[in-house]
């Protein structure tokens, strides 16, 4: 099989990675800091070092400040319920995933949503008309999961920098596919789906909250100030109650390994190669549709949707998973996005690439795509 759904998580992890996970069951299988034998000891230094390492990876103000959630979604109601009342101002963009938007609308907040378009300037200026002094969060998508589209999250959040907002990303497309330097951004929280660019299994997410949350929406036991019945309000423990996931820790340490060791831009590099490849065979099939004008400049993550005629993007799914293709369709819990293109009703056929992907295995894609409308299907 052709795995070519990595916006949903990586298919294919590296054998450290790997590794990683096996070393932590067989050596650190004990609770973290909750235990004061060696094993309980190892176990919480190697969850510390993972945060460092996750600190420094995304150039946030310390290794405290990272904490270890179920998922990225989980992150985001973190940020979203802990700082936003019901009614505040929120201002977000209009391709955002139900991460964000379920949450803020659940919340009852007064959203303003900002127009992502191909032009970084105009983007940058339908954020900057509508961002006010009273809005209390700016969130936005490090790229679309849909589209592949890349906010200027940099010039976002310095604006609201200066402007005194506190500014959230969800890098849930974006985190070990492009360079996120937190302190240079502007970004105050940094939400990641380690599934995904950092090569972790399923089931942990991590939340770097370099400025407060007020409000916790989880409470329970933490490994400190056990004796009161209050949450502790020191970070990480504020947001860390329960076990954490020490081997799937483990293995983002190794992921961001993996990573540095490529090169992040070498990574970006390859898999948009193969994306802009993928783009202009089929802009070349009449019977193709795209979503985007182009594929060119640095304003897109290495994801591409479409759609053949006369098809839904489930049937055309089905097809190509019959020829060992395995590809995303439908909404990608993403409706925003489809409504901006006018494919909610049908959904798109979502490829993305990894690291590990190959030319041959895009070629082989390009193939049976270019073949489909020669079948009865």
């Amino acid at each position: 099989m052709i795995y070519l759904d990595n916006a949903a998580t990586t298919g294919k992890k590296p054998e450290t990675v790997i590794k990683a996970v096996n070393n932590a069951l067989y050596k650190l299988s004990a609770n973290p800091g909750r235990s004061g034998h060696k094993i309980s000891i190892n176990a919480a230094s190697a969850v510390y070092n993972a945060r460092q390492k996750i600190s420094d990876f995304f150039s946030s103000s310390g290794p405290e400040n990272v904490v270890f959630t179920a998922n990225c979604t989980e992150s985001l109601n973190f940020v979203i319920k802990g700082l936003l009342e019901r009614g505040d101002k929120c201002v977000t963009s209009d391709i955002e995933h139900n991460a964000v938007m379920r949450p803020l609308f659940s919340l009852g907040a007064d959203i303003k949503t900002a127009a992502v378009t191909e032009n970084e300037d105009e983007t940058y200026e339908n954020f900057k008309n509508i961002i006010t002094e009273d809005t209390k969060l700016v969130i936005c998508t490090a790229g679309s999961n849909v589209l592949g589209l890349k906010p200027p999250i940099k010039r976002i959040g310095l604006l609201c920098k200066e402007m005194g907002i506190p500014f959230a990303v969800d890098a849930a497309q974006g985190a070990g596919v492009i360079p996120i330097n937190m302190k240079e951004y502007g970004i105050d929280y940094l939400c990641i789906a380690a599934h995904k660019g950092l090569y972790a299994p399923m089931g942990v997410g991590v939340l770097i909250a370099d400025k407060p949350i007020k409000k916790t929406i989880i409470e329970g036991g933490t490994g400190t100030m056990s004796e009161s019945l209050i949450q502790p309000d020191m970070m990480p423990e504020k947001f860390e109650s329960g076990t954490v996931n020490t081997p799937a820790i483990a293995a983002i340490s190794a992921g961001i390994d993996f990573i540095s060791k490529k090169g992040i831009n070498n990574i970006y590099k390859h898999e948009m190669q193969l994306c802009k490849t993928l783009y202009f065979a089929l802009k070349n099939n009449p019977d193709v549709l795209l979503y985007t004008n182009s594929f060119n400049g640095d304003n897109y993550l290495p994801v591409i949707s479409f759609n053949v005629k006369n098809l839904t993007s489930m049937e055309t799914a089905a097809y190509l998973d019959g020829k060992g293709i395995a590809v995303r369709a439908g909404l990608h819990c993403a409706p925003s996005a489809h409504k901006k293109i006018g494919t909610l009703d049908i959904g798109t056929v979502r490829v993305s690439p990894s690291v590990f992907t190959t030319r041959n295995e895009i070629e082989y894609l390009i193939k049976a795509v270019n073949e489909i409308k020669y079948k009865k299907y």
